[in-house]
């Protein structure tokens, strides 16, 4: 498959230390090609950080997205994406509906759902409108809690059933995600595997693309 995944890069549960944290930044996206940065800071039981802490965090990392033209979404709601200024937001189920996002957010914001091993829902958001779906979880996974788990043959039924670009999410790392690629995933949704990686993120981020091109 002549198919190249791209990275979609998601932020550590916590920062607190958001002076440091932008130093990792940096050298993640000087690693090149991740075309996606989902500000998520909410811990493995759910439990979100305040508005005003995302809206601090966001504010001191979008101009840093914007120098690497890297799209700069927000975790569960589209009312902070709106006041952050981000490029778009990251939906699950039991959030804000597609529609009422949309509507917020207008028709060039960038939206995606959660849609966990679901082909229905999968299919109802691409319907709507949906800029991605998301599947998973592939792999186990520490960030957060998880009921579902997904297989490639799921990616490799939507990649030849529709056109909607699909995210693969869920413990996935350099060592783990040559099937996802091979199975056409649009983009992989790392996290932790670029945050805890020893040799740093800019290195985690290049074993990744050595691990896709290998692919």
């Amino acid at each position: 498959m002549d198919h190249r995944s791209q990275l979609y890069l998601i932020s550590p549960p916590a920062i607190d230390d958001v002076d440091e944290f932008a130093k990792d930044f940096r050298l993640a996206l000087g690693g090149g090609g991740v075309a996606c940065f989902q500000l998520r800071l909410k811990n493995a039981q759910g439990v979100r950080a305040t508005h005003e802490h995302v809206l601090r965090i966001a504010g001191a990392l979008l101009p840093i997205a914007r120098e690497h033209d890297v799209a700069f979404l927000i975790n569960d709601d589209p009312t902070l994406a709106a006041s952050a200024g981000a490029d778009g937001v990251h939906i699950g189920q039991s959030d804000t509906g597609y529609e009422d996002a949309r509507d917020l957010l207008g028709a060039d914001a960038s939206i995606g759902v959660t849609c966990h091993n679901s082909k229905h829902l999968a299919l109802e958001a691409g319907e709507k409108g949906a800029d991605y779906v998301a599947f998973g979880a592939f792999f186990p996974t520490q960030t957060k809690a998880t009921e579902y788990e997904a297989s490639p043959a799921l990616i490799e039924w939507w990649v030849n059933a529709t056109t909607v670009p699909c995210v693969a999410i869920g413990g996935i790392a350099p060592e783990n995600c040559a099937p996802l690629v091979r199975a056409g995933a649009d983009f992989l949704a790392v996290s932790s595997a670029v945050w805890r990686r020893e040799g740093g993120p800019g290195e985690a981020v290049k074993a990744f693309h050595d691990a896709i091109g290998a692919a």
